[in-house]
């Protein structure tokens, strides 16, 4: 009998050991798509040394702002913008759009 609970405890011990683990591994990856989103947001921006450590200070403190649905409206308001800001429209607009949104770092 005391085989029975004391292997029922241990059971439960290394069940919870587990789901900790499992939690810990999704708030890393949340906090790694965070990461990612911030620092393709900084480059499609060309922000660099000072004004990238700030930027990506405040990105990462943002609540909720890993989810990809976000981070692509403002990825999206940031490239319109800056479109807008240089003049560019037609196929110059599609262009620099294409690669503002994709994350590389556009020079036009």
């Amino acid at each position: 009998m005391k085989h029975t609970t004391w292997l029922a405890a241990l059971g439960t011990a290394l069940a919870l050991i587990a789901g900790q683990a499992a939690l810990g591994q999704a708030t890393q990856n949340s906090q790694q798509a965070k990461m990612t989103s911030c620092n393709a947001d900084a480059t499609s921006k060309s922000l660099k040394g000072d004004d990238r450590k700030a930027f990506m200070k405040t990105c990462l403190s943002e609540k909720g702002s890993a989810t990809t649905g976000n981070s692509q409206q403002e990825k999206m308001k940031s490239c319109n913008k800056d479109a807008t800001a240089k003049g560019l429209k037609g196929d110059d607009r599609k262009a620099y759009m294409k690669t503002c949104l994709s994350g590389s770092a556009a020079t036009q």
